[in-house]
């Protein structure tokens, strides 16, 4: 099967972890803001979006050429072989974005490309008239970036952070992408206790399990090109069978995940049974005043209240002031801690060993590392 240069999208800020994720599962890679890239065929399109926890998408790269005029995207755009990609019946819309660049009008530019793309596969499949797009599914988007046009073809369709088993949610979820990626971090192991005092709809405990029993994040969901026929059912299918043999479902686990709300322990319980882990995570209501924990050389992962509302700010910090209070008892332990709070080192009472610029959505955060003294 031909190869194609594909390409991970990423969160600014995890790009080591995608691209550590990437290298695993075999593949070369180079990466920039945002994006890691790599080449690979369609088994590897399977592949990576079968596993990558951290990614937010994976791309082909159809094409990428400078452009400063419509009549440069237009010959340009129909001068790349479509039909490697498309069928005669495919349904292909056209997202776009453009920065810093001469071609500034998105939908122009969407325009123009579209009609780029008809023409060539009318060629290609000998076709008059119009393509009835009653086929597979196709989601290209145009990118330019300082006059340099970038052609691409989502092949995960909803985001890989939709792993299909959040049910329900608190008002200000965490995505699943970073939750694995503020795991991964702490290169926590199932041997080790594992808390989160801050659990909310439970979405850092459950991708813990999820890292803990080497469960594929895709295993339970579908992708967008599943629908297209040069990707055979059986390489889908032999990606499937790898990830269930390569589960580790009898891992026994110690992970727990604190709320002080008591609906919000219900949502999580839902969650972690639709994940698969119903009796393998310990949810508690408790206030963090009055949380105790137990074992040495655990790990606690969390994302406490930021106090973006009017009247909150006083609560995350004395929130913040309580934790580091509780954990200056258990040396042991490595706690890792997502904020926006910029007192937060002073509120917890302790520097950060290290701190890691991530963004959570749209707010800026950092995260708060304090390894703790291995017993």
């Amino acid at each position: 099967m031909e190869k194609f240069k594909l390409v991970a999208t990423t969160a600014m800020g995890l790009e080591s972890i995608v691209n550590d994720e990437v290298k695993a599962l075999g593949f070369k890679t180079t990466s920039e803001n945002g994006k890691i890239y790599f080449e690979g065929d369609g088994a590897a399109i399977a592949k990576t979006n079968m596993w990558l926890r951290v990614a937010d998408r994976v791309r082909i790269i159809a094409g990428e050429f400078h452009a400063t005029t419509f009549d440069d995207l237009f010959e340009q755009t129909k001068a790349i072989p479509w039909e490697q990609f498309l069928s005669v019946d495919a349904a292909f819309p056209v997202a776009g974005k453009s920065v810093k660049s001469t071609l500034y009008s998105v939908p122009d530019c969407q325009a123009i490309v579209k009609k780029a793309i008809v023409e060539r596969l009318k060629i290609a499949y000998n076709r008059t008239g119009f393509l009835d797009e009653t086929g597979p599914l196709y989601k290209l988007e145009v990118s330019i970036l300082k006059d340099k046009v970038t052609l691409t073809i989502d092949t995960s369709g909803t985001g890989l952070h939709k792993r299909g088993y959040r049910l329900g949610q608190g008002d200000a979820p965490l995505k699943e992408t970073l939750a694995a990626a503020l795991v991964k971090l702490t290169r926590w192991n199932p041997d080790r206790p594992f808390v989160d005092p801050f659990c909310g709809s439970g979405t850092i405990a459950i991708e813990a399990a999820m890292i803990g029993q080497n469960v594929a994040p895709g295993y339970n969901r579908e992708f967008l090109s599943e629908q297209w026929p040069w990707i055979h059912k059986e390489v889908w299918d032999q990606v499937r069978e790898e990830a269930e043999d390569l589960a580790k479902y009898d891992q026994p686990l110690d992970i727990t995940g604190f709320d002080v709300d008591p609906k919000m322990i219900r949502i999580a319980e839902g969650n972690a049974a639709e994940a698969g882990f119903n009796d393998l995570i310990n949810w508690q209501q408790s206030d963090v005043r009055d949380l105790t924990i137990d074992g040495l050389n655990g790990v606690m992962v969390g994302n406490p209240p930021y106090g973006e509302r009017m009247g909150e700010l006083e609560e995350a910090e004395e929130l913040t002031e309580v934790l580091g209070r509780l954990m200056a008892t258990h040396p042991s332990w490595s706690v890792y801690m997502l904020s926006s709070l910029e007192n937060f080192e002073t509120m917890y009472g302790k520097r950060a060993t290290k701190k890691r610029k991530l963004f959570n959505g749209f707010i800026r955060t950092d995260l708060y590392q304090y390894w703790g003294k291995r017993k």
